[in-house]
């Protein structure tokens, strides 16, 4: 009876592993904003870079955390459903790079409908589906005046490269910076 047991156990756990083989690139996870797109399982967004967390934005009322308001509202997303996470088995600044969707809504086209990321096509060659909502998403949120679309900003990855508005060089000069 012992192995009759045994063995039911055994063959119940190979057919677990072989669906969780199947489905390795998903995963389900809680998730927490470290910036606009970088949430807390490490994951970077594909195909949208979001604002950096210290980055500023001009609209009419002058100078405002524009990259402050990419990681709210992905908290804000994140908090408000379930996660699911696809990794495309590639990484960028040493992290691994995946779609998230938040109760199947895409958490890069919500931040790019919002105004608070751009769309990075270029790693999008592999997804010309998502590259084209990206896109769209983009341009309803130019038309809107959505987010950083309400005066100038600089993109993310030149800021990141040293990029930045002359308001922003200002407030560094002052805090003696």
């Amino acid at each position: 009876m012992r192995m009759i047991v045994a063995l039911a156990l055994a063959v119940a756990a190979c057919g677990g592993v072989a669906s969780q083989a199947e489905d390795q690139s998903v995963i389900r996870a809680d998730g927490r904003a470290i910036d606009g797109d970088t949430v807390s399982f490490d994951v970077r967004l594909l195909g949208a870079d979001a604002f950096e967390t210290r980055q500023l934005c001009r609209n009419t009322e002058g100078c405002w955390p524009c990259g402050k308001a990419a990681q709210d509202y992905a908290s804000k997303l994140l908090k408000a459903g379930s996660s699911t996470i696809r990794l495309t088995g590639k990484q960028s600044y040493g992290r691994p790079i995946g779609t998230v969707e938040i109760d199947g809504q895409d958490l890069g086209e919500s931040m790019i409908a919002a105004g608070l990321a751009v769309p990075a096509t270029s790693y999008l060659k592999d997804d010309p589906a998502r590259a084209q909502r990206y896109v769209a998403a983009y341009e309803r949120a130019e038309a809107r005046h959505a987010g950083v679309h309400a005066g100038y900003f600089v993109d993310p990855a030149k800021w990141r490269r040293g990029e930045r508005l002359s308001c922003e060089r200002s407030s560094r000069d002052r805090r003696g910076g």
